[in-house]
């Protein structure tokens, strides 16, 4: 596959709590120069990110990041304000905690609620497979799919693990035919992103895509 048509499945992210905005404007200018799916990148950049680049770039932003467990009203008020300020597509990590308390309801629940708000945005659904069992995963497969979400994300990357193939051939099995696959955390070679695309991942979000096509 050719590296500017990788590209194109690339959620372009910088998610590190030090993210200065001359860091985001130079990941907001190589999306635009390498044609990404999109910027990922913390909530209070979106605004400006919108102001600046105003439609010659796809915001993506994240909610109830990283570890989950904020209430629900706060993961709605995050996306309320999140499209208001000129977000296109958002990424919110599940209750974890509701998972391990087998309340599964919960969390479809939620993701539902927060989908209702979105609307015709783009959901991502983060579920940080390296906390959960099998079980939890297909559960997990089962509620984002039954709430009506767009996609299901493996990793937050800030977790203690990231993607990884065998996660996307569970996706694959147990997701509903309209749910789509994000792969994400410790994707670091074109190869790896290549082998996620070939899966059947329709995004993949890594902040060293740009590194690896100039290297390449």
């Amino acid at each position: 596959m050719d590296s500017l048509e990788i590209m194109k499945y690339v959620d372009h992210t910088l998610l590190k709590a030090v993210s200065t905005w001359e860091e985001i404007r130079v990941l907001c200018d190589e999306a635009i120069a390498y044609q990404t799916a999109s910027v990922c990148i913390p909530p209070n950049y979106v605004k400006r990110i919108h102001d600046t680049y105003g439609d010659k770039i796809n915001i993506c932003t994240v909610i109830g990041f990283p570890l989950g467990y904020s209430a629900k009203e706060s993961k709605v008020t995050e996306c309320r304000q999140a499209l208001k300020d000129g977000a296109n597509e958002i990424d919110m990590v599940i209750n974890i905690t509701d998972v391990k308390n087998k309340d599964y309801k919960s969390v479809e629940n939620e993701i539902r609620t927060i989908k209702e708000i979105a609307g015709e945005h783009i959901l991502k659904v983060i579920v940080e497979t390296c906390y959960l069992t099998e079980e939890e995963k297909i559960e997990m497969c089962h509620a984002v799919t039954n709430a009506g979400a767009d996609y299901i994300k493996t990793s937050t990357g800030f977790g203690t693990g990231g993607a990884t193939m065998e996660d996307v051939m569970l996706f694959k099995k147990y997701i509903g035919q309209n749910v789509r696959i994000k792969a994400s955390g410790g994707i670091r070679t074109l190869k790896d992103m290549e082998a996620f695309i070939d899966a059947g991942c329709s995004r993949l979000g890594t902040s060293s895509a740009v590194k690896l096509i100039n290297n390449a």
